[in-house]
């Protein structure tokens, strides 16, 4: 288990976003993506773990597995084993140096089911002020709760995240999972 450590917003994460995306442009050089920042760090006055939180949308997701030695080569390690729990995700991770974050990169087909949700959830914190307060409030209290037990913050967030969601179901379509 690992520690749930927030700190406050930085205008730095929106730089360091803006240097992953540049990265993965350039890797995925000739293929149709589209890159967005999500999760906290991407919502302005929100605590986060200082992790950069980035969605990648492909055609495909052969087209994502085709670039996996590219990503390796700029830092990225591939987890496979969220496959089981999210068949429809290729997971990788870079980690943190000096003064830049730890990078998530979620790579999925653009404009599936957690594409969308990754997105309106984002959007949802970002022009809602009482939802994204309620958020941060939630998030300092789990942090409080599991502070040694990282995948129990993240499950009990999940609720949350799901109602969110549901309340957007007219603009996003039916039968929405929680995707953090």
């Amino acid at each position: 288990m690992s520690s749930v450590i927030l700190v406050p917003y930085t205008q730095d994460w929106p730089r360091q976003f803006a240097l992953v995306h540049a990265q993965l442009i350039a890797v995925f050089a000739g293929d149709s993506i589209q890159v967005e920042h999500i999760g906290s760090t991407s919502i302005p006055g929100l605590v986060a773990k200082p992790v950069i939180d980035v969605v990648l949308g492909a055609d495909t997701l052969k087209a994502i597995e085709a670039r996996t030695t590219e990503l390796e080569s700029c830092g990225y390690t591939y987890i496979a084993r969220y496959e089981q729990e999210l068949p429809m995700r290729r997971y990788f991770t870079k980690p943190g140096t000096g003064s830049c974050a730890r990078i998530h990169l979620h790579a999925v087909v653009l404009g599936s089911k957690i594409w969308r949700d990754h997105i309106a959830f984002r959007g949802a914190l970002r022009v809602n002020n009482s939802l994204r307060a309620e958020y941060h409030s939630l998030k300092q209290d789990l942090a409080a709760r599991f502070s040694q037990d990282k995948a129990a913050y993240t499950a009990a967030k999940a609720p949350f995240i799901r109602t969110v969601l549901d309340s957007l179901q007219p603009a996003l379509g039916a039968n929405h999972e929680c995707a953090p």
